[in-house]
């Protein structure tokens, strides 16, 4: 039960708990920022025009790049017959 909660999801993304940790904290936290920003947006047009689709598209180019590099890795690992 207790690698199940903590430990399958960060290893099914290629990073232990503690990377996974931060990796999520981070976007969560800008993901509430971009929250506030957009919240502001909403009542003061002027104000923050761009912020809610600039935290998307960084964060979502953060996810695929992390993602291609996880992949990299796995595939590499299948086609060493040995590691020292």
């Amino acid at each position: 039960m207790i690698r199940r909660l903590f430990l399958d999801h960060p290893e099914s993304v290629g990073e232990s708990y503690a990377e996974h940790l931060v990796a999520a904290g981070r976007f969560g936290l800008a993901m509430v920022a971009g929250g506030i920003a957009c919240t502001i947006h909403a009542i003061l047009p002027a104000a923050f025009p761009t912020a809610g689709s600039g935290t998307v598209g960084r964060l979502y180019a953060q996810m695929v790049a992390k993602r291609g590099a996880a992949r990299a890795a796995q595939s590499q690992l299948k086609t060493v017959d040995y590691i020292i």
